[in-house]
């Protein structure tokens, strides 16, 4: 596998790493995971991160071909949108965003215009497809569970797992959100430690357990090795027993609610109503 140039960027309100991912060969790049800024209290919205890739990209030279979302994330907004009218590059994500918007347009009772066929992004993947960044193969590998639309993307030698894994520290993803479930996860992460061990692993989040400092790459040997839910040869039941125990204690992220309804919009925000003002919607007593 032909290595990768990556640039970690982190966002310090959700935890949240994106990344700008370069072929060494060429000027081709790739944005995974980018995030909008936003004030749950105020409800403003800002752009300064997603203006620090753009910041990155230009200092770099690259040239950015899509952008890449490994799920419809509930701890954060999407940038994407807002990249895309900055660099023209598509959105994309797995075609399992098509059930993620079905079983959410109810909760947030979304405009009947509001399609459910994952047509607000530009490209969707299935398990298995293949696109390139320069002259590096990149392979998308469905890794549903944490949520039934998660990829991961694997990028020359480095591989981006979206919310499936955190450092081997932090475990693995919840899988209590609709359309998640454990026995999925623990499928889906055996068909990740397939991978050569010498694989890089990108996590979307860390929350530097214990009080050590951030990070964001491990391998899949270490994962495989010492990752605390999953590792060291565990069982699926061990896993799911595991997990379902530690789900049950966890409160809702504090910005599902806004995250998720901008989110399967493609980080798009919703329509302006008749006062020409955009409301994001917070269901009572639904979830």
């Amino acid at each position: 596998m032909s290595a990768v140039r990556v640039h970690p960027q982190h966002h310090a309100g959700s935890g949240t790493w994106t990344y700008v991912v370069a072929d060494e060969g060429s000027d081709a790049a790739v944005i995974i995971d980018p995030v909008l800024d936003y004030d749950g209290v105020s409800g403003r919205t800002r752009t300064d991160s997603a203006q620090a890739l753009l910041d990155l990209v230009s200092a770099q030279g690259y040239r950015v071909t899509r952008i890449l979302e490994t799920h419809a994330h509930a701890d954060h907004l999407s940038a994407a949108s807002w990249l895309k009218s900055q660099l023209g590059a598509g959105i994309a994500i797995g075609e399992g965003i098509r059930r993620v918007q079905e079983t959410f347009k109810p909760v947030f009772n979304l405009e009947a215009g509001f399609a459910t066929d994952g047509s607000q992004f530009d490209q969707l993947f299935a398990d298995g497809d293949t696109f390139s960044v320069g002259g590096t193969t990149a392979r998308v590998i469905a890794v549903p569970g944490h949520t039934s639309d998660s990829v991961a993307y694997l990028i020359g030698d480095a591989l981006f797992v979206g919310d499936s894994l955190f450092m081997p520290d932090g475990g693995t993803a919840r899988c209590d959100f609709p359309g998640g479930d454990a026995a999925t996860l623990y499928r889906s992460i055996q068909r990740l430690f397939e991978l050569p061990e010498a694989t890089r692993v990108f996590v979307c989040h860390d929350y530097a357990p214990g009080g050590r400092e951030l990070r964001c790459e491990t391998s899949i040997g270490a994962q495989k090795a010492d990752n605390l839910h999953v590792g060291g040869g565990k069982t699926e039941a061990e896993f799911v027993a595991l997990r379902q125990a530690r789900d049950a204690t966890l409160a809702m992220p504090a910005l599902m609610l806004p995250a998720v309804q901008v989110n399967i919009r493609a980080g798009q925000l919703p329509p302006k109503e008749d006062n020409d003002v955009r409301y994001l919607k917070i269901p009572l007593d639904r979830l």
